[in-house]
């Protein structure tokens, strides 16, 4: 059974994704990001792609990758980098490395540096748009949005699925940039539909 590795957001603790992971009952890892949220730094992570270049030196087998948030960022990433090392995508209220000025996206940083303000800065600047590259992504990819999350409202959700050729996009109503957490029994369902469907 292919390995699912969950990778959280910015406030990079592997124990996001846990309840979900529960109830999938799948062999899986849980991911961390040194320095970011309350997590302990490495001088080793400075930047994006110190994280996706972990992740990448992780992956022995073809795996699943379930991502929130910045997360979906570094899986897409490691998409792009190797796609033969990734079998399926689960994006969760990320910015995919789309550009969401025109979408009303809520700035998330004063509140991120008030809640963690031991975090590294780096993480307030990053920025990439990987729009030109979207089409690569070949493999079958799950887009879940909450109807209330002011961080990556729908519509950036509905940009990522007009440019990634094997998208489908659901919305869970009610969920926010947490949806993972506060909607696990939805999310873990949709997960587990998409990794078992037919290619």
């Amino acid at each position: 059974m292919t390995e699912i590795f969950f990778l959280p957001g910015a406030g990079a603790s592997a124990s996001f994704w846990q309840p979900v992971a529960q109830k999938l009952g799948r062999p899986h890892r849980l991911f961390s990001w040194p320095g970011l949220g309350a997590e302990p730094a490495d001088p080793k992570v400075k930047g994006l792609d110190d994280l996706v270049t972990r992740v990448l030196a992780e992956i022995q087998e073809p795996v699943d990758l379930v991502a929130q948030s910045m997360g979906g960022l570094v899986a897409l990433r490691v998409a792009l980098a190797a796609p033969e090392k990734v079998r399926r995508l689960v994006l969760a209220v990320t910015s995919g490395g789309v550009p969401m000025d025109d979408l009303l996206a809520e700035d998330w940083r004063i509140d991120y540096f008030t809640t963690f303000p031991q975090a590294a800065r780096w993480i307030g600047s990053v920025y990439e748009d990987l729009s030109a590259r979207l089409g690569q992504v070949r493999m079958p990819i799950l887009l879940l949005w909450g109807d209330a999350d002011p961080v990556s409202p729908v519509a950036v959700g509905q940009r990522l699925y007009s440019l990634l050729p094997d998208a489908r996009l659901e919305i869970i109503p009610g969920g926010g940039h947490d949806l993972a957490c506060t909607h696990v029994a939805d999310v873990a369902e949709h997960i587990r539909c998409h990794l078992v469907a037919p290619a």
